[in-house]
């Protein structure tokens, strides 16, 4: 069997000249004039080709309330490419634990387990994918810091739903997360913890497990956080040795001129969320043609310089640097565009770059 499936489940294999594994963020994105569906099917669509090109993971993010992303429920979208792929890992990149029941998350990442065995990543994060309304809609509690103050405590008990084995005399000890182990042996997915900040890659470090930064919106924070990781890290039954991915805004076009075209609905879509105005993710056309003030400018031009894009060549030099300035063990790149063909076209030109297999299939 191919090693995604055979071999170690957190550690990628790095494939062709690429200095580490890549894998693909999936945000789903909804572009103007597009529909939830279309996002859906390009996500099949991106899943095979990362499958085929030898991109290691595919993982899709939990976010709500946002109508340019169509990733609300990444358990339903994770089954749905299981059935539509071999041998790609598949994760939640990630589940933002405050908003669910533990149990709950037991129950569905156990059944993705079923579906799809040995290939299931669980990545976990505190925050709520969201604005405050739409967290307090999702836990019916205005009280939303609690749930980001008990993500050790949620933690734990998830892990002991996963593992069933509440102690004796603990008042969970007869419940069981079906599918899971009380059924017969089984494997279950590996957990990783997500941040933006230290919190999560502390917790990751003293607990020996993966950690996965979000560079691709947090980049002022990253190698503070990797260090504070790398410094915290225990070894586990997880982990011997830190292991630390980071999720990278990344690009390619067939010339710098239209990949910095591409890349500018990204922004503009952003803007207006980080503004209060979200919505569907602007055509290059709407995002050429918006007047910037210049606090706007600003900000996109901030965010623009915080994505590797450009020529194929042009962004695997960009990735390469990243990875030796972060010394990240594993690169997730996310490519965000208001066309799914765009966002096709830039995963299969960066994998030409790095010369990665045209075919990866199972032994």
């Amino acid at each position: 069997m191919d090693d995604a499936i055979q071999g170690d489940p957190i550690r990628g294999t790095a494939r062709g000249t690429a200095p580490v594994p890549l894998s693909v963020l999936d945000l789903v994105t909804v572009g103007e004039g597009r529909t939830a569906s279309d996002a859906l099917r390009t996500s099949v669509q991106i899943a095979r080709l990362a499958e085929s090109r030898g991109y290691g993971r595919h993982w899709v993010a939990e976010h709500h309330s946002m109508p340019g992303v169509a990733s609300s429920s990444p358990a339903v979208i994770l089954a749905h490419l299981a059935a539509h792929t071999e041998h790609i890992r598949l994760g939640s990149g990630g589940v933002m634990l405050p908003n669910h029941a533990p149990l709950v998350i037991a129950e569905q990442f156990g059944t993705l387990e079923a579906l799809a065995p040995g290939r299931v990543d669980l990545g976990l994060g505190r925050a709520p994918g969201t604005d405050g309304a739409t967290a307090a809609a999702l836990r019916r509690t205005e009280r939303l810091g609690e749930g980001a103050d008990d993500f050790p405590q949620q933690l734990a008990e998830l892990t002991r739903f996963l593992d069933d084995d509440f102690p004796d005399g603990h008042p969970y000890s007869r419940i069981h997360a079906v599918p899971g182990p009380v059924q017969g042996p089984t494997g279950r997915p590996p957990v990783w913890l997500l941040g933006s900040s230290g919190f999560s890659a502390r917790l990751a470090g003293v607990l020996g497990l993966p950690f996965a930064f979000a560079h691709h919106f947090s980049a002022q924070n990253t190698i503070p956080a990797l260090d504070l990781y790398r410094e915290s890290f225990r070894p586990s039954a997880v982990l011997d040795a830190p292991y630390a991915l980071i999720g990278v805004a990344a690009l390619a076009a067939d010339d710098e001129k239209e990949a910095r075209r591409q890349v500018l609905t990204g922004a503009l879509s952003m803007l207006r969320l980080r503004t209060g105005r979200p919505g569907l993710v602007p055509t290059p056309e709407e995002a050429e043609a918006y007047q910037f003030s210049p606090m706007e400018r600003e900000f996109v031009d901030s965010w623009l310089n915080n994505i590797v894009h450009g020529t194929p060549d042009a962004v695997r030099t960009g990735l390469d640097d990243l990875q030796k300035r972060t010394g990240a063990d594993e690169l997730m790149l996310t490519a965000n565009a208001h066309g799914g063909d765009v966002r096709l076209r830039s995963y299969e030109l960066i994998a030409d770059a790095y010369e990665l297999p045209t075919s990866v299939v199972p032994s």
